[in-house]
């Protein structure tokens, strides 16, 4: 039984064209990769620096009794709303995986907004008629502060010269 008319109702396109077709250049999957070309190398380099100005780390000489993490690169090409490219986005990340709960660290925690509390915000603001703006914090997560002690491998790629075997006090 249908309660309301079925006409004209059409599935939505899957395929649709675009202005600018998807990008050629594929996304390094290491950074000995992405160091060899131009766009990718300054990514990188602009995420170390923005690490290394935030004072994300102090290069301190490794121990046995540590517990060192590893790193990894992660690459990925952001894209305007048309399809062509915005950015190359580059990131470090810790492997954290390897780290032992209750031993390595005791809870992890990030807060998050909920949809409920935006839903009022945005009620509140229409209401009183308010122009709202939108901002984004660049590393944002690097604002944080750790509580344990975290021992990460030097970043590959950009390895101090004077103190290849030391780590990443975090």
């Amino acid at each position: 039984m249908n309660t309301r008319a079925q006409n004209n109702i059409f599935k939505p396109k899957i395929y649709t064209t675009s202005k600018y077709p998807l990008p050629r250049t594929e996304e390094p999957c290491t950074i000995a990769e992405a160091l060899r070309l131009p766009q990718w190398r300054a990514s990188a380099t602009d995420e170390f620096n923005a690490l290394v100005r935030n004072n994300t780390w102090d290069i301190v000489p490794a121990s046995e009794a540590q517990n060192v993490v590893g790193c990894k690169w992660l690459f990925r090409i952001k894209q305007k709303s048309d399809g062509s490219i915005d950015k190359y986005k580059s990131r470090l990340v810790a492997k954290g995986f390897s780290q032992a709960p209750g031993i390595d660290y005791k809870e992890t925690f990030s807060p998050v907004v909920k949809h409920s509390t935006i839903k009022v915000v945005l009620t509140i603001a229409l209401a009183n008629r308010w122009s709202l703006h939108q901002m984004d914090v660049n590393n944002a997560f690097l604002q944080g502060h750790l509580l344990e002690t975290v021992y990460m491998k030097q970043p590959p790629g950009f390895t101090h010269p004077d103190f290849p075997t030391h780590v990443c006090k975090l």
